[in-house]
């Protein structure tokens, strides 16, 4: 099992800045890929970015690219999604998870899809006001 704790959401006006932070415990050596999901109030859970643990590659929703980074630390089982030039339609609860596997698709659509992902964290709030 690998739990999953998020931390860094907050309030904020648009054009700041924000920095999340999801640690992994438990059977971490089992996650070889890291996402960050986001669901606004009255919609679905949208990816937003992932992360493989050991080649570091990236992958981000439209939405998304080029103001947000995914980053990881290997050493502290944590990952990190900075969020810059933030929009109110940022406003969601993020969700960290992470997948005990990585296979053949995902480095085209799977790291998108939220069943691919076996541990979720209990979410953060991120508001952007206008």
């Amino acid at each position: 099992q690998v739990q999953l704790v998020e931390s860094g959401g907050g309030l904020v006006q648009a054009g700041d800045s924000l920095r999340l932070s999801c640690a992994a415990s438990g059977r971490t050596l089992s996650s070889p890929a890291m996402g960050w999901f986001r669901q606004a109030p009255g919609k679905e859970r949208d990816f937003a970015a992932s992360i493989t643990m050991r080649l570091g590659n990236t992958y981000y929703a439209d939405s998304v690219k080029g103001r947000f980074t995914i980053s990881r630390d290997t050493a502290k089982n944590t990952a990190y999604l900075q969020m810059n030039s933030l929009k109110p339609e940022d406003t969601a609860v993020y969700y960290c998870a992470a997948a005990d596997h990585v296979g053949s698709t995902w480095y085209t659509s799977g790291h998108k899809k939220s069943y691919n992902y076996n541990y979720w964290g209990q979410g953060t709030q991120v508001t952007v006001s206008s």
